[in-house]
């Protein structure tokens, strides 16, 4: 199911990928691809993204990817996943227009169908997501551990008459 919409209201004004220019090209089907056009103000001393900004581009590939699981908008309403763990090995400079992308294993999509379904209200999972330059070159890649819950909604109020 396409989440698209949904991946792109909950991620792009997170104030981490606003700074970093992230914005969500796809998510569907327990796939995401995100994209930012490398800020000179996130960039290092030899003019490549900082490693700030290629953690916040995992970051969000991963989240685009755990909200993909989803098969309709309100499943994944009171849903927080929360990273615990991170790891990325940079591999070439990386300059220019970047796009993240993150594929669900089979294992962490039945983790979530679970959690989405109600069957559950926590799940940890991985993601891993691959970084490319324009030309195709593999900048980065990284890997993303979460803790996934679901909130419970908040109690009403009664009021007594």
């Amino acid at each position: 199911m396409d989440m698209t919409s949904l991946a792109r209201t909950l991620l792009e004004p997170i104030p981490a990928h606003r700074t970093a220019g992230i914005e969500v090209l796809r998510a569907a089907d327990g796939v995401a691809e995100v994209a930012s056009d490398t800020p000179v103000g996130l960039t290092n001393v030899i003019g490549s993204l900082h490693s700030s900004g290629l953690v916040a581009l995992i970051d969000a590939a991963g989240l685009g990817a755990i909200i993909a699981a989803s098969m309709r908008a309100d499943e994944f309403q009171g849903v927080v996943p929360l990273g615990s763990a991170a790891s990325l090995e940079f591999l070439a400079p990386a300059r220019g227009r970047l796009v993240a992308t993150c594929r669900l294993t089979d294992e962490a999509h039945g983790l979530l169908r679970a959690l989405l379904a109600g069957e559950t209200d926590r799940a940890r999972l991985s993601t891993r997501a691959e970084v490319a330059d324009a030309e195709g070159t593999l900048v980065c890649r990284g890997t993303f551990d979460w803790s996934v819950r679901r909130m419970a909604p908040p109690a009403e109020l009664h009021h007594a008459e």
